[in-house]
């Protein structure tokens, strides 16, 4: 690994009037108390806005609700996290020894909230018309692969969806298990409708993903058992 902020700048096609910026945007609360955390505060916002508002004018006939999921399939942890990848932020990221040792460099939240302090540090130090030219430059290929056409809501919602429709209860949620050390942990969710006696099982690093999880294994066996389709 290199701490040479700089040196990444210069990669990554940009120019920074005050380093200092660029140090701070890299530097996780792990190593000093002047850290990312503001600066990812202010990018995480600025990059909501940013995707909002390039949905908006690619889908004029797309409502609230599927903008909103659009933009959730472009802006979260993981998706964040494998931009930072490409980018090599990992290699340049000033961490404190014990995430260090715990491989932190490699953690999704650590490299989407470096993402997103780099962009708020942007901001702050060429304006908003830089931040968004290049953060449309960083989501350019995933904005063109999207399409109202082939996309679908989410596992959960479309369960739930499904059992509205059909005058039935919601699902249910059950947590059954978190094992791991906080930082690698995983959730087993099931999940229950009142169509089958049978529940579904989910894994995730998250409850959030074990639910979508389960989810998605409930509409595979109800489709399979009731040729429900969603």
């Amino acid at each position: 690994m290199t701490h040479e902020p700089e040196k990444l700048a210069r990669k990554l096609g940009l120019r920074f009037s005050d380093p200092d910026l660029v140090r701070r945007a890299l530097t996780h609360r792990s190593a000093a108390a002047d850290n990312n955390e503001r600066l990812e505060f202010l990018g995480d916002s600025v990059l909501g806005f940013v995707i909002a508002e390039r949905l908006y004018q690619k889908f004029s006939g797309a409502d609230e609700g599927v903008l909103s999921r659009l933009r959730a399939t472009l802006v979260n942890q993981t998706a964040l996290a494998n931009i930072a990848r490409q980018l090599h932020l990992g290699d340049h990221l000033i961490l404190g020894s014990g995430e260090l040792k715990s491989g932190g460099y490699r953690r999704d939240s650590i490299l989407s909230d470096a993402l997103e302090a780099l962009i708020g540090a942007l901001l702050l130090d060429q304006g908003m018309d830089a931040c968004r030219t290049w953060i449309l430059k960083l989501f350019a290929e995933q904005i063109e692969g999207l399409s109202i056409r082939d996309w679908k809501k989410d596992p959960k919602t479309r369960l739930q969806e499904s059992m509205q429709a059909r005058g039935l209860q919601l699902p249910m949620y059950t947590l059954r298990s978190v094992v791991g050390q906080p930082h690698d942990q995983s959730f087993v969710v099931e999940c229950r409708v009142s169509l089958t006696e049978e529940t579904c099982e989910g894994r995730g690093s998250s409850r959030k993903r074990a639910e979508q999880a389960s989810a998605e294994k409930m509409l595979a066996k109800l489709a399979e058992e009731f040729g429900l389709k969603t």
